[in-house]
């Protein structure tokens, strides 16, 4: 038999390889990048977020920020409606006061009254007198023992002043030292008429 010549065995030695490598991205919010700082953030109870940094505190306001108002403004508004209120108070005084006065008087002024003055005058006949302020001048109507027949108008002065035509004329009746006199009220002022009997006149 033929012998075989043999080899020597071998094991065949394998190269070990490194697995590939992975390339792995890296995320740099991962690293903490930031300097070094004392800044200090916090919330105060007012829901406010305060940024301290050494000697300076700023706090972050919510909402829209506050101006601020000088104090001579409101100063002045108080100014303003102090004078539009004044004016207000005068005109609504004059509408008062000319509504109360179209309310006793009407429009044109008028007043009227009886008095007995004259004879054949009596309380159940006396005579009439109607006061009237005829776009401002005054007009004094007597109808003695109250009969229109025998009608006067005393014609007494033209009023100068604002609003003449608003002023009340009003009249009264006395008996001084014995003789009869019709007083006229103009507003503050008095127009005095004598009787001589049988009429008026003024007062010389």
């Amino acid at each position: 038999m033929r012998e075989q010549v043999g080899y020597p065995y071998e094991p065949i030695k394998r190269r070990a390889t490194a697995p590939p490598e992975v390339e792995v991205e890296e995320d740099d919010r991962i690293y903490d990048t930031r300097l070094p700082t004392s800044v200090r953030r916090y919330t105060i109870p007012q829901g406010e977020q305060v940024i301290e940094r050494g000697n300076q505190r700023i706090i972050i306001h919510q909402g829209k920020p506050k101006r601020h108002i000088p104090w001579l403004t409101f100063v002045g508004i108080g100014m303003i409606v102090a004078i539009l209120l004044v004016f207000a108070f005068n005109a609504l005084s004059q509408w008062w006061s000319n509504h109360q006065l179209d309310a006793t008087y009407g429009f044109p002024r008028t007043y009227q009254t009886d008095a007995v003055v004259y004879q054949g005058d009596s309380a159940d006949h006396p005579s009439h007198y109607i006061f009237l302020n005829l776009n401002g001048t005054v007009q004094i109507i007597e109808l003695p023992h109250g009969d229109s027949a025998h009608a006067r108008i005393y014609k007494g002065p033209t009023l100068v002043m604002d609003n003449a035509d608003l002023v009340p004329v009003t009249g009264e009746f006395k008996m001084i030292n014995g003789k009869e006199e019709m007083i006229v009220h103009i507003g503050d002022q008095e127009i005095i008429y004598v009787s001589d009997g049988t009429q008026f006149k003024p007062q010389q």
